[in-house]
């Protein structure tokens, strides 16, 4: 499906987090180990099934806690996982000496968070993709939420590099003013014209 996880590591602590382990544990470990990172913490963008695929094996592989919108601890606790940690707007994780914030950002689903790491790297999870946005037309979809989502992160500085949630770009990654210069959802004038979008 196209999905990316991420491994946010701490180089001098070797203090790491795994985003989104969805798909392919063995290969997000295999990096983890390259480096020398030790996994301690899982950090959930939002509970879709090709998120959270994965968690359950990497939480028991790794005896790392899962951080979660409030809103998806149900689904997190459904896996089978009790150690789990609800997270929501405002709040600060730390790996390492990195400072992780939450963004909540719903729309495509009730438990969309999005994670700004240090200053200028923001994982987005399926609020924004790179020249695209997520669905909104499935079970916790909201299209005015997720209008309003993508409007405090296009107001964000125009330099913050974008890692969304899946490879539906013609880039991998890009940043806010690459989005605001090509997305179509960001380019709408007002919430009218982006509820005709398709």
């Amino acid at each position: 499906m196209q999905n990316f996880a991420y491994v946010i590591g701490d180089k001098k602590t070797k203090e790491a987090a795994v985003v989104d382990p969805a798909w392919e544990n063995g290969k997000i470990l295999e990096i983890a180990n390259k480096n020398n990172l030790k996994i301690n913490k899982i950090l959930i963008t939002h509970t879709d099934f090709d998120h959270i695929e994965g968690v359950k094996e990497m939480a028991d592989l790794t005896d790392a806690a899962v951080y979660v919108h409030k809103n998806g601890e149900k689904d997190i606790k459904n896996l089978g996982i009790n150690k789990i940690k609800t997270i929501n707007e405002g709040d600060e994780i730390d790996i390492g000496n990195i400072k992780i914030s939450v963004l909540y950002a719903p729309g495509h689903k009730p438990s969309n968070v999005c994670f700004l790491t240090g200053t200028n790297k923001l994982l987005t999870g399926d609020t924004l993709f790179v020249e695209g946005c997520g669905r909104v037309d499935m079970p916790g979809g909201n299209i005015k939420k997720q209008w309003e989502s993508l409007q405090r992160l296009k107001n964000m500085d125009e330099n913050i590099e974008v890692y969304p949630g899946h490879d539906y770009g013609s880039i991998p990654s890009s940043t806010i003013k690459h989005e605001k210069e090509n997305n179509p959802f960001l380019k709408c004038r007002s919430f009218e014209e982006f509820s005709t979008m398709r």
